[in-house]
Order: C-alpha cells, then structure tokens, then sequence
C-alpha cells in the first residue's frame, strides 16, 4: 500500500528525493499542476538559483513533460479531464513512485488568500483526506493561520512525513 501526498508536478522536478522514497508513494497532482510545467519551461525568470542547478531542473521538467505526453500516460490523463474530480488511472514513475493526475476544481472557498493553485491543493488534500507536500514556506503559514484542517509538510521533512503517514 503506497503513502499518498497531494503535491505540485514541479515538486517532482525540482526535489529528485520524492522520486527514490523509502517506501512506495502516489503522489495526486491536480492537472492544473502540469499545466505549469509548461510555463515554466518556456520561462526565461530563473527558476534555481545557480545557472547549473537551474539548468538541470529544466531538464527535469522537459523529460516530466515528456514522460506526460507519452501516448499512454496522454490516454490516462485525457480520461480523468473529461469529468470534474476525476483521477486518472495510476502512472508509475519509478519502482516505488506513482503519479496520479487529478482534475481538480477551483471553487475559490478560500477567497483572497489563496491563488488557483494552492486552493485546487488544498480542496484536493480535504477531498482525498491525505497530505500536501510543499516546499513553499508562507503557504504552510496561511494553511495554519486560516485553521484549514488539513495536514501539510515542507518537503525538507518528506522523510518525517513517511514515518508518520506509514504509522
């Protein structure tokens, strides 16, 4: 049985650790996420701060974009976008990791203080009762200073997070 997290496409990216857990994982990506991607591949903004460490995550997000659009992975995203809530059928990554695309809703329930994407992050983590994973500090702040009943870790402490959602 694999620890589920709700987290963004680019986490995959840019954090290589999430694809080599400890233990099996699914990680429930709203398409909105991918959708992202491809901004941030055609971004001329850094997205690292050294000219290597960006360079190596562009190249992580192309072969993700890749990976997506492979014919079969394209089949089983295209199905889960044909209802709202839906999820696609399970797309393995590595030996221990899955991705599971979700076509995630914005209703805005949380007014100003969240953006489209943190919202479809957080509707998504109430819906399927599981963690977000997130390296984005002031957005762990607001999710605790607006009381949102959720569970959330900084993904510096992904490891403490498969201890305690395995436990």
């Amino acid at each position: 049985m694999s620890t589920i997290f709700v987290t963004e496409a680019v986490m995959l990216a840019i954090y290589g650790q999430l694809l080599l857990p400890a233990q099996p994982v699914e990680y429930i990506i709203p398409y909105k996420t991918v959708l992202e991607l491809y901004e941030l591949k055609s971004s001329e903004e850094p997205l690292m701060h050294t000219p290597p460490d960006d360079h190596h995550v562009r190249t992580k997000i192309n072969e993700l974009i890749r990976y997506f659009e492979e014919p079969l992975n394209k089949k089983k995203i295209d199905r889960a976008l044909q209802v709202p809530w839906a999820k696609s059928p399970s797309i393995p990554l590595t030996e221990t990791t899955l991705v599971t695309i979700l076509n995630a809703m914005d209703t805005a329930p949380y007014g100003e203080l969240f953006d489209p994407v943190e919202t479809e992050l957080l509707m998504t983590a109430q819906r399927i009762q599981a963690p977000v994973l997130t390296d984005q500090y002031e957005f762990i702040q607001r999710i605790i200073d607006s009381s949102i009943p959720i569970q959330v870790y900084d993904i510096d402490d992904f490891d403490f997070a498969l201890e305690q959602s395995s436990s």
